[in-house]
């Protein structure tokens, strides 16, 4: 089992609200045991009696919490568990009920039988509450009190004893049933809610991917059907004679130069970021996945920064928002934009990094390819820890100097 700083708020939820079931089963368990060991046996109780009650109880106990994990996992998954899985728990429960009524039959229990009785029903009940649906559960409990109140009568006890007892014990079981079962019912929630944060990160990737794969299509479709004609064309003239053949090949390498021109184009579109804009939507996202984002520059002052300052800013905040989106368990961000007169400096910190999950800056991750991006403007690319257990990205570029490491229309004609 993991540790506790090595698991995200989420998992940490999981745990306190599983290791809470666990701790009501096993407290009832304890209490019930210190209840017959206090004044059964002063009151010399049968050993054999009273020893038999203890290790039902123990039993019934290591029994519930098996089938108490199995529930709760089913009900957070969604699987199905079968009601016979309950069979055994359900046996062990009845046994030690019987034992307890039996003890109670030849020792005087009054004012301690409601809370043994119910310190006996808590750990089934536990498990049963999350497997069974809520109209399920209302019908089973009736009849268990139903069950039990002719239990207490055909025992001997009086009609004031049953009906206490009756009281103090459907009130356990109703008060159990509705705590676990909304506690489970806000944890399952909660994860529905983080699995659809990770399924939005996903479809935005997608959706870009189709976005660029489009505009590629768009772009290259055209002209590469237009060049296999002209180039099949010019195969047949040549092959006669024709010269018209060189004709033909010069428009083919005219196409062909205007398709790389449109490639670079669409590449740069899809490279390029306006820092401004970038910032603007990652607030939009974020806050969109429950994370609060502050932005600690002027939108007038960013739009002052040259554009090849923006354009690698914008994509260290695009790259920065998803690593948040993905790997991390933030409630908030802030991102600074500091510039003097020689540097732009840009910074991205989040909460919610646990010190023992591996970072975002792990090859692979996307950072290697902004800093190769940064290298080539003359900037640089930080990634880490914070204190507190925070994460922050830090990307100095400078604000006059270097090109801006984007190929140009001029390039591409010299190259060509």
């Amino acid at each position: 089992m993991k540790r506790w700083t090595g698991r995200s708020r989420l998992g940490r939820v999981d745990l306190y609200t599983r290791g809470t079931v666990y701790a009501i089963q096993w407290g009832a368990v304890g209490i019930g045991t210190l209840l017959l060991l206090t004044r059964p046996v002063r009151l010399d109780a049968p050993p054999a009696l009273m020893a038999a009650a203890v290790l039902a109880a123990v039993v019934n106990g290591g029994l519930c919490h098996r089938f108490s994990g199995t529930a709760m996992t089913a009900y957070l998954t969604g699987d199905d568990v079968p009601l016979r899985a309950a069979a055994w728990p359900a046996a062990a429960t009845g046994v030690l009920m019987a034992l307890l009524l039996a003890l109670a039959a030849v020792t005087d229990l009054t004012g301690l039988l409601p809370s043994m009785l119910g310190c006996a029903l808590v750990p089934v009940l536990s498990g049963h509450s999350i497997l069974v649906r809520p109209r399920v559960i209302a019908l089973h409990q009736s009849v268990l009190i139903a069950v039990f109140a002719a239990a207490m009568a055909v025992t001997g006890h009086g009609g004031a004893a049953t009906l206490v007892t009756t009281v103090t014990v459907g009130f356990i079981t109703v008060w159990l049933a509705v705590s676990v079962r909304v506690s489970m019912w806000v944890l399952r929630v909660m994860w529905e809610l983080d699995d659809a944060r990770d399924v939005q990160a996903r479809l935005a990737v997608a959706e870009e991917r189709l976005r660029f794969g489009r505009d590629l299509h768009d772009v290259l479709g055209r002209n590469l059907a237009v060049i296999a004609l002209k180039a099949e064309l010019a195969a047949q003239l040549a092959g006669r004679g024709r010269p018209e053949a060189a004709d033909q090949m010069t428009e083919v390498q005219r196409i062909a130069q205007e398709s790389q021109r449109e490639v670079r184009e669409v590449v740069r579109g899809y490279r390029e970021a306006d820092l401004r804009a970038e910032l603007e939507g990652a607030r939009g996202v974020l806050a969109a996945a429950g994370i609060g984002c502050t932005v600690g520059r002027p939108a007038a002052d960013i739009a002052a920064l040259p554009p090849r300052v923006q354009s690698a800013l914008g994509w260290v905040v695009r790259e920065a928002t998803t690593n948040i989106l993905r790997h991390g368990d933030a409630r908030h961000c802030a991102i600074t934009v500091d510039a003097t007169a020689e540097w732009v400096r840009l910074t991205v910190e989040n909460d919610g990094a646990a010190p023992d999950r591996p970072h975002r800056g792990t090859p692979g991750s996307g950072l290697a390819g902004l800093r190769e991006r940064l290298q080539a403007v003359g900037g640089t690319l930080e990634a880490g820890p914070a204190p507190q257990d925070r994460f922050r990205v830090t990307a100095r570029v400078p604000h006059a100097g270097a090109g801006s490491g984007i190929t140009t229309d001029e390039d591409l004609k010299e190259s060509a």
